[in-house]
């Protein structure tokens, strides 16, 4: 009877009657992949066709052998709960990050309630900000002339101010305020026209504030993202830093006369209570902590579309009343051109349309009537042509 022989690589039917110590020829080893390379660790030939490896011949002869291998011990597996809850190592879930898409759905709403973010000053940008209130002071000399006050002491900031509110109007040889139209033709007897408001004195002349465009840049950490704008010596009490969990908004004060103001509608969700803001003489940074620990793809949201940012637009900020100037006169308004709804001018207005229509009529009939006119003419030559050949 014949039996199958498990030696490596033989495979053959042998007769067990038959069987010598030179009837198989197998290979020892065990086989080998790497790199590609297959091959046994009996011998030194090696191939990278799976089927060239099976048709290697043994290099070793023996007896036939009808015995299978035994193959490698496994690990055992334990499916036991109850081991598992005994044991001293804690189970630990792992969480993945969410998507975009669910992102997106938790997302708050843009219209939360704003917090001022914590501001942290550093010390040199307080003792910048010392040095230009020491200079602003020094403007304020003994001796500064407003009209007919000057500064003399602190104890004069105390005095009641008398000034005119409104602007000086001159038109037509008159001169005079526009808060209470008292005229004059005489320059000093303008200049010497007493206020008509009370308030306080303002020894320094008042500086237009520039709303400016700053460069900013931001980068980001494992929790946190920092935005950084490049305001030079922002003063920290004019300066206003609010946010909520999506929106973040600007509004700062530097160089004593510039303002910055921008929203940032964030990419992503923040944590506002432990977010801060921390100035330095050469810019301002904030701190915004992240609310789930996921990277941004960008600072803003791609989904919103940002207002253009203003570029040297100027304004004024005052406290005074301003009053309607319905006193001051044009000079680049006649007095044909004040008196044009009056009933003449309306008629006379009139008149002329309805001429303006009688000659567009008259100019219609012209031209319908020509071909006729000239079709006569023709006749009438052609006629006079005609008697003067038979007169002949």
């Amino acid at each position: 009877m014949a039996l199958l022989c498990y030696n490596k690589g033989c495979g053959q039917n042998f007769d067990p009657d038959k069987n010598k110590e030179d009837s198989c020829l197998f290979h020892p080893g065990v086989p080998i992949f790497h790199d590609a390379l297959k091959g046994w660790s009996c011998c030194r030939k090696r191939t990278t066709d799976f089927s060239e490896f099976l048709s290697i011949k043994g290099c070793t002869r023996g007896r036939h052998s009808n015995v299978k291998p035994q193959e490698p011990l496994r690990p055992e597996v334990s499916s036991d709960k109850g081991e598992i809850k005994n044991a001293d190592s804690q189970e630990i879930i792992y969480q993945g990050p969410k998507s975009a898409e669910t992102l997106q759905r938790e997302r708050p709403s843009s219209d939360e309630p704003m917090t001022k973010l914590p501001q942290k000053v550093s010390p040199s940008l307080a003792q910048a900000l010392e040095k230009l209130d020491i200079g602003k002071r020094e403007t304020e000399k003994k001796g500064t002339q407003i009209f007919s006050m000057s500064y003399q002491d602190p104890q004069t900031d105390m005095e009641v101010c008398i000034h005119h509110p409104g602007a000086p109007v001159f038109h037509e040889g008159y001169k005079y305020w526009s808060c209470c139209c008292i005229k004059t033709t005489d320059f000093n007897a303008f200049l010497d026209q007493k206020g008509c408001t009370t308030g306080k004195h303002r020894w320094i002349p008042k500086q237009d504030k520039k709303k400016v465009a700053c460069r900013y840049d931001w980068h980001q950490t494992g929790n946190s993202v920092v935005v950084s704008i490049y305001a030079k010596n922002a003063n920290p009490e004019l300066c206003s830093i609010e946010a909520n969990r999506t929106v973040v908004s600007c509004q700062i004060q530097f160089e004593n006369s510039k303002i910055f103001k921008r929203d940032f509608n964030l990419w992503g969700v923040i944590d506002v209570k432990h977010s801060s803001v921390s100035m330095v003489p050469s810019k301002l940074e904030i701190n915004l902590r992240k609310a789930d620990q996921v990277a941004w793809g960008k600072l803003e949201d791609p989904n919103y579309k940002p207002e253009p940012e203003p570029v040297d637009d100027n304004f004024i900020e005052s406290n005074e009343p301003q009053q309607p100037d319905w006193d001051i006169d044009d000079d680049d308004i006649s007095d044909e051109e004040w008196a044009y709804d009056t009933p003449e001018n309306k008629k006379e207005e009139e008149v002329a349309g309805n001429q303006e229509e009688n000659k567009e009529e008259e100019v219609v009939h012209f031209y319908v009537l020509c071909p006729f006119l000239l079709m006569d003419i023709c006749c009438f030559l052609l006629l006079y042509r005609l008697m003067a050949f038979y007169h002949r």
